[in-house]
C-alpha cells in the first residue's frame, strides 16, 4: 500500500509497504481485530470526495461538521457496520451517534449522524 500526495509542484510518496497475501478476518460489527503485526492495526482507507461533500452542503450546514460526520460514517464501515437492513442501520446509527456525541462533548460542537435517506437505504 502506498499513499501519494499530489500538489501542483511535485508528487510525494509517503509510505510504501507490501500488501500481505490473502488475509481473512471474521469479526462482528464493532469488534476490534487482534493483529499479529503492528501494521495490521490499519483497518482500511476512507476516501472522501471533499468537493462533492462541499457542493452537497446546505446553506445552513457547516462544511467541517458535514465532513466530520461523513468521516465518522466511513469509520463505522471500517469497523464492520453496514446499513443493508433496518436493524443494521439502527445499530450503525447508534454507534455513529455515540461517537459524534463524544466528539461534541470534547469539542463543544453538536454533530448529528447522517440520515438514512442520504444513502437510499443501501
Amino acid at each position: 500500500m502506498s499513499l501519494v500526495i499530489r500538489n501542483l509542484q511535485q508528487v510525494i510518496p509517503i509510505r510504501r509497504a507490501p500488501l500481505r497475501s490473502k488475509i481473512e478476518i471474521h469479526l462482528k460489527a464493532g469488534e476490534f481485530p487482534l493483529p499479529d503485526f503492528p501494521d495490521d492495526y490499519n483497518l482500511g482507507d476512507i476516501f472522501l470526495g471533499v468537493e462533492y461533500i462541499f457542493h452537497q452542503c446546505k446553506e445552513d450546514e457547516d462544511y467541517n461538521d458535514v465532513l466530520t460526520v461523513t468521516a465518522t460514517h466511513g469509520l463505522c464501515h471500517l469497523l464492520g457496520f453496514t446499513h443493508s437492513t433496518e436493524a443494521e442501520w439502527q445499530q450503525m446509527f447508534q454507534k455513529e451517534k455515540a461517537v459524534l456525541d463524544e466528539l461534541g462533548r470534547r469539542t463543544g460542537t453538536r454533530l448529528q449522524p447522517l440520515t438514512r435517506d442520504l444513502f437510499g437505504g443501501s
